[in-house]
């Protein structure tokens, strides 16, 4: 697979998405206020198009990463290169950012939740989302609240690992996949009320039903090289067609798993100039996801912004963090990967500059 496709736009696309939703709660107002609420009639915000499309596509990638995997060993390597040296960096900005906003009761070098911000969020599972007196005026406690996904998203990275042994049998990996996707959609529609306020090592069941089936989604689509199918123009055109319909009849909640991955990945293989080629600025789109909030709540501790001013503001801030953070970190910490990781076979094959950065 090469980068010749839309992919880099449309997840630098979701992250912006994500970044202007969330200006609405920080600064004070609600989500119900986006023009898109409200024409839905409640059914979408800005930050569920952004993280669905998210794990669409990470979906359909990372399952094209595991099949190119050698070994687990391998695959594990790729997915820690590609998530924890941008969020330690990010942490440990947040630790430094800590004293200029802090006005605890205690004294900040007692204050315990100080210690433990940086270690149980690079633990993923032991999520710590604020720290007593920062942001305590705020509109929201939270130092970085957009941090809660990615331990979904890495444990659907394990989940999809225990497909490795079985890669050489495509149709029964195809079979499980639809499987798991068929059940995961019907535990949603019929038993969320049931298990989504259930919790398992602090995975909600909701976002786990929710988020994941969109992962599965995509790593369906990718098992059956949808990138190889014929008249992707029609499917994305017929999709979006079927999309709009349920919104329009209230009923998106019921097909959103079904329609949206495939209006994703056909989109991003729809030939569009131009968007094809934006990967040449840098993959930015995870760098402005987990920089975006802090920025935000500190230009709101500061400066006290209205909505759109937060929404311009942070959106311009981060991007530019994020271009600074893909270029002097992620893309060292890729090279690492591409040198380390993949074999020689690899790199003849698919072209040192041509290797999708799942």
């Amino acid at each position: 697979m090469t980068k010749n496709n839309n992919f880099d736009f449309l997840r630098f696309l979701f992250a912006l998405l994500v970044v202007v939703s969330h200006s609405y709660p920080l600064s004070g107002d609600n989500e119900s206020s986006q023009w898109i609420y409200k024409i839905t009639n409640g059914q979408l915000v800005l930050a569920q198009i952004g993280l669905s499309g998210f794990f669409i596509i990470s979906g359909y990638f990372i399952f094209q990463s595991l099949e190119r995997s050698n070994s687990i060993l391998d695959y594990l390597k790729k997915r820690f290169l590609r998530l924890f040296p941008a969020l330690a960096v990010v942490l440990i900005l947040s630790i430094i950012l800590i004293p200029f906003v802090y006005k605890g009761e205690v004294s900040f070098f007692k204050n315990i939740e100080v210690y433990t911000y940086l270690p149980y969020n690079l633990s993923l599972y032991g999520f710590q989302s604020s720290i007593k007196g920062v942001f305590d005026t705020n509109a929201y406690h939270s130092i970085n609240g957009s941090l809660w996904t990615i331990r979904y998203e890495f444990t659907l990275y394990l989940v999809l690992a225990l497909l490795f042994f079985l890669k050489t049998q495509k149709q029964l990996v195809r079979s499980i996949l639809l499987a798991s996707f068929a059940i995961f959609i019907m535990l949603y529609i019929f038993c969320l009320n049931r298990f989504g306020g259930s919790s398992l090592f602090g995975l909600k069941g909701i976002h786990i039903l929710n988020l994941g089936t969109f992962f599965i989604g995509g790593s369906l689509l990718a098992s059956l090289q949808f990138e190889k199918v014929k008249h992707k123009s029609i499917i994305f055109g017929i999709s979006v067609l079927i999309l709009l319909l349920s919104l329009y009849f209230n009923c998106y909640d019921f097909v959103k798993h079904i329609i949206f991955p495939i209006v994703i990945i056909a989109l991003g293989f729809i030939p569009i100039p131009c968007i094809r080629t934006f990967g040449r600025f840098g993959d930015m789109s995870y760098r402005i996801y987990i920089y975006s909030f802090p920025i935000q709540q500190t230009l709101m501790y500061y400066f006290k912004m209205d909505t759109y001013s937060l929404l311009i503001y942070s959106v311009l801030l981060s991007i530019g963090f994020g271009y600074v953070s893909w270029h002097l970190i992620e893309k060292r910490a890729l090279k690492i990967k591409r040198k380390f990781i993949l074999n020689k076979n690899d790199k003849e094959k698919l072209g040192w500059d041509k290797i999708v950065n799942a």
